[in-house]
């Protein structure tokens, strides 16, 4: 059987595409960035141009898939419902899905394509600390409008229960929240970042309209950004409660963002220039 992964070279499709790897089944890997797959997915996934906020790229990539791996993106809430029709249509039997931090149009359509289905949610990715990586690289420092308290989760984590998921019986019809072991609030996650790099790295406070000015900056509409810092801003409660969905799936302990940490430090380390 094969399985597509959308949003393939992602913060989790990566590890979806590369945990269904190392398990050996086929896998379809969908990315609007295929020149980058060389270096982000393993070499087994069949790597195909395309994206699901684009459903006319999809109806080729659809093609004797049996299990769909869905990202539910700000872009999918106009088109989700069709491209869910359509995988259902070509023939897909189980369907993951990621979602945006809500139950909205794409992870109802899911819920009622009359196929399989488990719906990941997941709380803050461990990885949303990379966006610190310039400003702690030049100057030291990370700038954040909070400090509360998140139980923040290994995107390999969600990729790992996404793949059983999508793999094993058992999780049909269940919504998984994800979290990692612990809650920290950022000053704590920039400590521990200190420690491990062994230069100081301080939290420095900016305000929210900053927040979302510099979320703009990258490119991300308004509307989104101020959904973005309105959640950081007041988080619900089950984003600094950890529980142990991650060890019940995969049948092991959660990863810590001190695991996270061992995995990604060196990308915040200064280049040293050669002498």
């Amino acid at each position: 059987m094969t399985t597509l992964v959308t949003g393939a070279t992602g913060n989790t499709g990566r590890h979806v595409v590369a945990e269904l790897v190392r398990r050996g089944e086929a896998v379809r890997a969908l990315t609007r960035h295929p020149d980058a797959a060389a270096a982000l997915l393993p070499p087994e996934a069949a790597v195909v141009p395309g994206t699901h906020t684009d459903i006319t790229t999809l109806d080729g990539a659809l093609d004797g898939v049996d299990r769909l791996h869905l990202t539910a993106t700000a872009g999918l809430v106009e088109t989700g419902p069709e491209l869910v029709r359509r995988a259902v249509a070509a023939g897909v039997r189980r369907i993951t899905v990621l979602w945006g931090g809500y139950v909205g149009p794409v992870e109802q359509a899911v819920a009622e394509s009359g196929v399989e289905w488990t719906r990941l949610e997941p709380q803050e990715f461990m990885s949303n600390a990379l966006t610190w990586v310039d400003s702690v690289r030049a100057e030291g420092v990370v700038r954040e409008p909070f400090d509360l308290p998140s139980a923040v989760v290994h995107e390999g984590d969600i990729g790992a229960v996404a793949a059983v998921a999508l793999l094993e019986e058992g999780h049909v019809g269940r919504a998984y929240n994800l979290t990692g072991p612990e809650a920290l609030t950022t000053a704590q996650r920039v400590a521990m970042l200190s420690a491990v790099l062994g230069r100081p790295v301080e939290l420095v406070r900016i305000t929210r309209e900053q927040a979302v000015a510099r979320l703009v900056a990258d490119g991300v509409s308004r509307a989104d950004a101020e959904y973005v810092i309105g959640w950081h801003a007041d988080p619900p409660p089950e984003a600094s409660t950890p529980v142990d969905t991650v060890a019940r799936v995969l049948g092991r302990p959660a990863r810590s963002f001190a695991d996270w940490l061992a995995e990604h430090a060196d990308r915040f380390d200064v280049p040293r220039l050669a002498s």
